[in-house]
């Protein structure tokens, strides 16, 4: 089992900045890809940014590129810390933001192969 908690959001103007943070725990986290993932009101779930265990790989989605850093504390093999930085936030930007690991590949990594969700945390831009 994998337990995620995320904290960090809020409410910012547009231009602004916040970091997410997701403190994620278990005995099979070790290895997993992990990511964040957002949904807007009336939209589907989609990828924003995903992070390797093993060597820090990165890839992040076209929307987000060079305003979102994604980045990752491992304390032990079963606990880590998630982090979201993002920079220059839009009213587009406004979603619940979700912690995720995955059991795919940073490369392919869609909702369909997340084993587990945090509970999201809400981030609004006002213009």
């Amino acid at each position: 089992q994998v337990q995620l908690v995320e904290s960090g959001g809020g409410l910012v103007q547009a231009g602004g900045s916040l970091r997410l943070s997701c403190v994620a725990s278990g005995r099979t986290l070790s290895g997993r890809p992990m990511a964040w993932f957002r949904q807007a009101p009336g939209k589907e779930r989609e990828f924003v940014a995903g992070i390797t265990w093993i060597g820090g790989s990165t890839r992040y989605a076209d929307s987000v590129k060079g305003r979102f850093t994604i980045s990752r504390n491992i304390a032990k093999n079963t606990e880590s810390i998630l982090y979201l930085q993002m920079n220059s936030l839009t009213p587009e930007d406004t979603a619940v933001y979700y912690c995720a690991a995955s059991r795919g590949t940073l490369a392919t990594m869609r909702r369909d192969d997340v084993d587990y969700w945090g509970q999201g945390t809400q981030v609004t831009v006002s213009s």
